[in-house]
């Protein structure tokens, strides 16, 4: 027999903060904001001068308003600003990235590198002045230590990924996503459970005074090699 399980309405409040905009307002809006993000530049020679935690909180809770599946908001950001730590996450990601780029690597993803200059040395993860480590939940647990299903977890860590660094740029900073795989020390080193996978590792700073970009990084794809209207 087949039963139907009733659930409680949910809570519901008026949709009290949007106010539509006139179009030609939205119009100089949508285009400044492409403006302001096309000169986002990943960053990997980073001042080591201080910013300040309030625009770094800010920030972070501008990642916590992101989308999330059931709204289970399956994410959490470690900020790192103690130089051992740095100094042992920078250890721990250069022995990675030595078995990467010595025989872990397929040639092809090492021909896609090559263009961004990059190898196994990363001292931005000493030099920057904050590294975020951002965590996906794999699943939750409720106050009785009992776990529970979490929902498009990728999804919705990589779309708060996105606030995050839109929020960073904004705010004046540079950023670097690091992504040393595997990178479970992370976990250890941040004090993390084990419900909890890294998948980015964010470097958060000024650049460096004479800072240089790779050309290749500035080469993004035309409107219409990345959308299609139907």
């Amino acid at each position: 027999m087949q039963t139907n399980k009733s659930h409680p309405k949910p809570a519901m409040e008026a949709l009290a903060h949007y106010h539509e905009l006139p179009a030609e307002e939205m119009k100089a809006r949508a285009r400044a904001h492409y403006e302001q993000q096309k000169r986002r530049r990943t960053v990997r020679d980073f001042d080591s001068r201080p910013v300040p935690r309030e625009v770094i909180e800010h920030c972070l809770l501008a990642a916590g308003t992101a989308p999330s599946g059931a709204n289970q908001q399956p994410w959490h950001f470690a900020v790192i600003s103690d130089p051992a730590l740095k100094r042992q996450i920078r250890e721990a990601a250069e022995e990675e990235e030595r078995a990467f780029y010595s025989g872990r690597a397929p040639e092809e993803w090492l021909r896609a590198l090559a263009p961004l200059g990059t190898d196994p040395n990363k001292p931005f993860l000493e030099e920057a002045p904050l590294l975020i480590a951002i965590f996906a939940q794999k699943y939750g647990i409720d106050a009785q230590g009992e776990r529970f299903s979490h929902y498009y977890v990728p999804e919705s860590v990589g779309i708060a990924t996105g606030f995050l660094i839109t929020a960073l740029h904004d705010a004046g900073l540079a950023t670097l996503t690091h992504t040393p795989s595997p990178m479970g020390f992370l976990n250890s080193l941040c004090g993390r459970p084990e419900n909890e996978k890294p998948v980015i590792l964010l470097v958060v700073g000024y650049p460096k005074p004479g800072c240089l970009v790779p050309v290749h990084g500035g080469l993004k794809k035309p409107l219409a090699q990345i959308s299609t209207w139907l």
